[in-house]
């Protein structure tokens, strides 16, 4: 997270994926990129790379604008390589989109989960595969971005807000939020996208296995995520129009043996060569989660969220969830006044303001609070603000529970807001992937006790590596592990 002026809303990435049956389009059947698409690609561009902390920098980002290249020119929106503008984007969220006029965009946590070249193709063939078949015309805004993820930042919202009146408000600030929590496309759309992907990977000389080996790991990811979130919950698929992660890689297997091309080349050696050395997880100059615990090195703050409770941490806020809780932290500009500050948040959130802002201090920090009810419908919810000044800044928790709850669970997440000391400081440092190969004797479990992960050291390291449960290495082998 970054000090930012702007005040965000948005929910963490709670599921995966989407999908069922639509007929695939052919490659003849695609319109080329227009000029006003192209106008609308690149007017979006900036603030996209601005959310996703920016630019990554150095042979990964060359590596990957090759292999996007490869795959769009299958797409018919263009026969030119340079018409597709590729971004290696500076965030641990796993995510990739893409936008009309040629953009396409992957984040480095995304990378660091692949596998292999076919994988990364698959992705980005499925990112582009809903610009060439012109699904953002379908939805809310046009240039809406997308991710493979298929994020369901509305069911969160409607857990807690129900699914009319202040929900929608909420849910519309989910899509500008830092992890793309969009409205999501049809089931129909997205198996059409999925289906799009695997020819394209067959045309591109790709094994075409590759989306469903990364929509596998991407399931292993969000499965252990909830795992280590104490949060097994996950959504049902006749409950929304995202059908459960397994379903979805068992058709596009289905596919890639219709479509054939199963045995093309998966260009592992390459890929593993080219992300060898690229920042792991948090960027510490963005803050940093280790455990529970988020810390800012550079700002010198931080906060611990409590036990059952996930983050997310993106380049403009840090998104919290929890039992029965939305929560975001965020900063913006400080004027001095807090009792002001705390009211234009909520004029801001709610168009209106409060009349009762309080002030305290918590861990030598002054402070300022209030709380409002919400209408949602028929339901209710209660929104509170905790905000803590700090040099030119105040940096503030909006948090979301049931109406009558109040802050239940989060009152300790408020509460621990502090500055950093120096141990805390020296906590927030960078990691790295490193790509090492097996060595007669060596185990899952011995490599991962080489690994500075925060739990579960083996189980991240069998979803780091595309790895089932009872996997064995063999000597020769080469696979990824993180380190400082």
């Amino acid at each position: 997270m970054k000090p930012r002026k702007a005040l965000l809303l948005c929910a963490i990435p709670a599921a995966l994926f989407c999908g069922a049956s639509a007929p695939p389009q052919g490659r003849g059947q695609i319109a080329p990129i227009s000029p006003a698409e192209r106008s609308q690609g690149q007017q979006a561009s900036a603030s996209l790379v601005a959310e996703y902390g920016g630019h990554y920098e150095g042979r990964q980002a060359g590596y990957v604008a090759t292999v996007a290249r490869r795959v769009a020119v299958q797409s018919g929106l263009s026969s030119n390589p340079s018409d597709f503008t590729v971004t290696l984007l500076d965030s641990p969220v796993d995510n990739a989109f893409a936008t009309p006029g040629g953009h396409v965009y992957v984040t480095r946590g995304l990378l660091a989960l692949m596998n292999d070249e076919a994988e990364l193709a698959g992705v980005l063939g499925h990112e582009v595969a809903h610009v060439a078949a012109r699904h953002s015309q379908s939805r809310q805004k046009a240039a809406q971005r997308n991710s493979i993820l298929s994020v369901l930042g509305q069911v969160l919202v409607g857990a807690v807000a129900g699914n009319s009146g202040f929900g929608e408000l909420l849910g519309r600030g989910i899509d500008t939020g830092a992890q793309l929590a969009t409205l999501g496309y049809s089931r129909g759309q997205e198996t059409q996208s999925d289906d799009l992907a695997v020819n394209y990977l067959r045309g591109a000389g790709y094994d075409t296995d590759g989306l469903a080996t990364m929509l596998a790991s991407l399931a292993a990811q969000n499965q252990l995520d909830q795992q280590l979130a104490g949060s097994a919950r996950s959504t049902p698929e006749w409950a929304s129009t995202h059908p459960d992660p397994a379903s979805r890689v068992r058709r596009a297997a289905q596919r890639a043996q219709s479509v054939g091309g199963t045995a093309n080349p998966r260009n592992r050696d390459a890929f593993l060569a080219a992300i060898d050395g690229m920042l792991y997880g948090d960027d510490p100059r963005q803050g940093m989660i280790v455990g529970r615990d988020f810390l800012h090195p550079g700002l010198r703050l931080g906060f611990t969220v409590p036990q059952g409770f996930s983050m997310t941490n993106g380049a403009r806020a840090v998104t919290i969830t929890g039992p029965n809780t939305q929560a975001q932290f965020s900063s913006a500009t400080y004027a001095g006044n807090l009792r002001n500050h705390v009211d234009g948040i909520f004029r801001a959130l709610l168009g209106q303001g409060v009349d009762d802002v309080r002030t305290t201090t918590i861990n030598g920090v002054p402070t300022g609070y209030a709380q409002a009810r919400a209408n949602s419908g028929n339901s209710q919810v209660d929104v509170t603000v905790f905000a803590y000044p700090m040099g030119g800044n105040a940096y503030h928790f909006i948090v979301l529970t049931p109406a009558g709850q109040g802050l239940g669970a989060a009152t300790s997440l408020v509460e621990s807001f502090r500055p950093l000391s120096n141990a805390e400081v020296a906590r927030a440092r960078p990691r790295y992937l490193r790509v090492v190969t097996v060595k007669p004797g060596d185990t899952i479990a011995s490599l991962a006790r080489r690994m500075v992960v925060d739990q579960a050291p083996a189980d991240h390291f069998r979803v780091l590596n595309g790895l089932a449960p009872d996997a064995v290495l063999r000597p020769g082998d080469r696979v990824k592990i993180v380190t400082y």
